[in-house]
């Protein structure tokens, strides 16, 4: 399927496998530090070739592996888990093995993959197995999913005669990508092969055109109409047919963050990246302005949204998914693909560019950041300047999460340039795998990653694999003493973490085998320096340039993204605490101003709507029954006793405990008696 290098991490219940890849003359195994590191790695190969693997070992592995793999889901990025599983034999026997959590039962790495894979093979029988291997890996084609595969520690080496046969072609039915493909198992070696040839139309041909019809006609009575793109034009295969659109209508081409690198930044009519309040400049306007807005591919989450803030009206949009259309707040459309819905309504629509008229009388280009002193600390503004002018068609940027994210997203890719971000899922950390498996399978670019101190300390290992690969990526540590964006959302001492000295860390990593280069960088003459040296003379090696950074030298856009998400993550909280002020201000506006009112609300005292868990919020775990009594009381005992009688049966009493948790206090009022310690 396209697959050339395989990320491993060795284990007893592997190697047996392991020996039979090694021995695959096109496959490239390559071992990682750890686990984590060869899922991200896998995830970063998706990225450029359209789908990774990894493999690693029973649970210990597997387990390490998950949050990789849970990211990649995330992602929609077809990656294949492979584990070496227990010997087929154990099944069932009620043996305790090794590498587990001490019980015979063998499902509890399967249960914990179930939710993050869209498939899920274990392979423990060879009559079996040839169609448990083809089924996973389809699916995770078909779905842009990730899938995993258990194969038994005692199977790879066993021959079998649905493995030992001509290869005979395995067909898939046309799908969201596009694609017609046939599947091939060549004799004795398991490989599968992926012949691609011209996509059909897969759509509900009926629901196509109803679609295309209802979306033209709105979008034709629209004045000044904008088109987004989004991050699942990757998982649908959509993106020429996106710029087959933009060319054909004529509006606006602007892009959400997580898709940033999937819509052309060269092409005449992009204004860049809508993220609500932290937008590109006059972007932001511009589409918020618009009377509609076809929004392709889109993930709106607390991140893509800056908190739930984007002025997005619904009955303006057209949301296009994978395989689904919504116009506006009417009707939708499913089993419509977008590929082919893009293509069909770009022969639909009237030219208008009313959009993109607007955005040039509006736009003033962006200022350069200020020209620094001799001696002046080097700014993250004037670094990512510098990365800017670096950039080519031979280049691809890598960003991690945390600052990174903003200033990356102000570079402007030229053509083919790639970009990589991992948003939805946002593990930090991700970037030092990401980056090694990008570069192994885009070898014709060289990576660019933008990684945080704290991002790399979680995942630095496999610095060594890029090393002993011979890989030539650029990577700009940042260090600024800690976790910058956890900083602007939530402040607090665990943001701050032990500084290293990073560049003697590659250069131990490195110990003088392989190419590899380390540079720090205080001020903008050492910086052009080092860029200089990194693409001149030590262009052939992996370079590690160290840049210090204040602190609190922070992207506008951070700042402002920060505060917004903070109200989010406070939300809850604050809309508990609301809550309970609320119910506490009805007791205390109901306290009664007769007797009259006082008998009302002694038996209706359901009129609060408690429940257990909001009567608790308000009292503790004691009813304080105040019970005002006065010399001309119209209570006697009768009344009283009526009263706790009904006290007692109402359900809400009795779920808390019934007679036990009442506490009666009498209080007998008279004017002599009124003073202030009284009151």
């Amino acid at each position: 399927i396209g697959v050339k290098d395989v990320f491993s991490v060795p284990g007893d219940f592997n190697l047996t496998l392991l020996d039979h890849l090694i021995a695959e003359p096109e496959l490239n195994l390559v071992g990682c530090c750890n686990e984590l590191n060869a899922g991200y790695a896998a995830d970063g190969y998706a990225r450029a070739k359209g789908v990774g693997a990894c493999v690693v070992t029973f649970t210990v592995g597997g387990l390490s592996v998950l949050n990789a793999i849970a990211g990649a889901y995330s992602e929609n990025l077809p990656v294949i888990c492979i584990v070496g599983g227990p010997n087929s034999n154990d099944y069932g026997t009620n043996r305790i093995l090794h590498h587990t959590i001490g019980l015979p039962d063998f499902s509890q790495e399967l249960r914990c993959f179930q939710t993050i894979t869209c498939a899920q093979a274990v392979v423990n029988n060879l009559d079996d197995a040839h169609e448990l291997l083809d089924t996973a890996i389809s699916t995770a084609l078909k779905e842009s999913k990730p899938v995993y595969i258990s194969i038994g520690c005692n199977l790879p080496g066993i021959p079998h005669p649905t493995f030992a046969r001509d290869p005979v072609p395995f067909f898939l039915a046309p799908n969201t990508i596009r694609k017609e493909l046939v599947l091939a198992i060549t004799r004795g070696r398991g490989i599968i092969c992926v012949k691609t040839i011209p996509g059909i139309a897969v759509s509900n041909q009926l629901g196509l055109e109803a679609a295309v019809e209802a979306t033209a006609n709105f979008l034709n009575k629209a004045v000044k109409p904008v088109l987004v793109g989004g991050p699942k034009l990757r998982a649908a295969n959509a993106k020429d047919a996106f710029v087959e659109l933009a060319d054909a209508c004529g509006y606006p081409i602007a892009v959400m963050p997580s898709g940033k690198g999937l819509v052309p930044e060269h092409h005449p009519h992009f204004i860049g990246t809508y993220w609500g309040a932290v937008s590109t400049s006059f972007c932001g306007e511009i589409v918020e302005s618009a009377d509609a807005y076809v929004f392709v591919g889109p993930i709106f989450n607390d991140y893509s949204s800056v908190g739930y803030s984007l002025l997005i009206k619904k009955d303006k949009a057209i949301i296009v998914q994978p395989n689904r259309v919504t116009i506006g707040n009417g009707p939708s459309f499913g089993w419509v693909f977008m590929a082919d819905f893009l293509s069909a309504l770009a022969k639909k629509l009237k030219k208008n560019t009313t959009a993109v008229e607007n955005y040039r009388r509006i736009f003033v280009p962006p200022g350069m950041p200020l020209k620094h002193g001799n001696d002046e600390p080097l700014r993250v503004n004037v670094l990512f300047k510098h990365i800017q002018d670096m950039l080519s068609k031979d280049s691809a940027v890598i960003a991690e999460t945390g600052d990174s994210w903003f200033n990356c997203q102000k570079l402007h890719l030229p053509e083919n340039c790639g970009y990589e971000f991992q948003m939805q899922y946002g593990s930090i950390g991700w970037s030092v795998g990401a980056t090694l498996g990008y570069a192994q399978a885009a070898k014709d670019k060289r990576v660019i990653a933008c990684i945080g101190d704290g991002s790399f300390q979680v995942t630095a290992q496999d610095i060594s694999t890029m090393i002993r690969c011979g890989q030539k990526s650029i990577i700009f540590l940042i260090n600024n003493g800690g976790y910058t964006i956890e900083v602007e959302i939530h402040d607090g001492p665990y943001n701050v973490i032990k500084n290293w000295n990073y560049t003697a860390f590659v250069d131990a990593i490195h110990n003088g085998e392989g190419k590899c280069w380390t540079a720090k960088v205080r001020t903008e003459d050492e910086l052009i320096d080092a860029i200089a040296a990194a693409t001149g003379e030590k262009k052939d090696s992996l370079c590690f340039i160290e840049v210090f950074a204040h602190k609190d030298d922070t992207s506008k856009e951070l700042l402002e993204w920060g505060s917004r998400t903070k109200r989010v993550l406070a939300m809850i909280k604050n809309r508990v605490v609301t809550e309970r002020v609320k119910l506490k201000n009805a007791v205390r506006n109901r306290i009664p101003k007769s007797v009259k009112d006082l008998l009302i609300q002694c038996f209706d005292f359901e009129f609060w709507g408690l429940t257990r868990k909001r009567l608790l919020d308000v009292c503790g775990t004691t009813i304080w029954i105040l019970w005002p009594m006065g010399n001309d009381s119209i209570f006697n005992n009768k009344v009283w006793d009526g009263f706790l009688r009904k006290l007692r049966s109402l359900h809400w009493v009795n779920a808390l405990g019934g007679s036990d948790l009442i506490k009666e206090v009498v209080c007998w009022i008279s004017p002599r008696l009124m003073n202030d310690d009284l009151r």
